[in-house]
């Protein structure tokens, strides 16, 4: 299982329409992606970051769906510009030692417009 947490804090002047909108594109991504097993989104305590959200998915063939689906490319259309600080993080069971090689990967194929599916493990 693959833990893939983010946590940010919103810019000074978002409105209270504003986050909520982006914090409810972060839960619809998780009831509508179906590689998400399942997520949590809220506050985040105790730390330099105001919110953060965790979607565990089995695998890295459904982190690449998890990144590339519809839902997850709308939050970060209408999320991202409101987003002062930001970092996301994975933690994960899988003992691969090339596994955050592979991870980083997908995040690259993602960036440079690649919509291929990574090879299955």
């Amino acid at each position: 299982m693959i833990y893939h947490g983010t946590r940010f804090t919103m810019k000074s002047g978002t409105t209270p329409e504003q986050l909520e909108y982006a914090l409810e594109g972060l839960r619809e991504q998780g009831r509508s992606i179906p590689a998400v097993v399942s997520f949590v989104v809220g506050r985040d305590y105790d730390s330099e970051y105001e919110w953060g959200a965790v979607f565990v998915l089995r695998d890295l063939a459904g982190y690449w769906e998890y990144l590339v689906h519809p839902a997850h490319l709308k939050t970060d259309r209408a999320g991202l510009p409101l987003v002062d600080k930001f970092m996301s993080f994975d933690i994960t069971d899988d003992d691969d030692p090339e596994l955050g090689a592979r991870i980083a990967e997908l995040h690259q194929r993602r960036y440079s417009g690649g919509r291929v599916r990574p090879p299955l493990p």
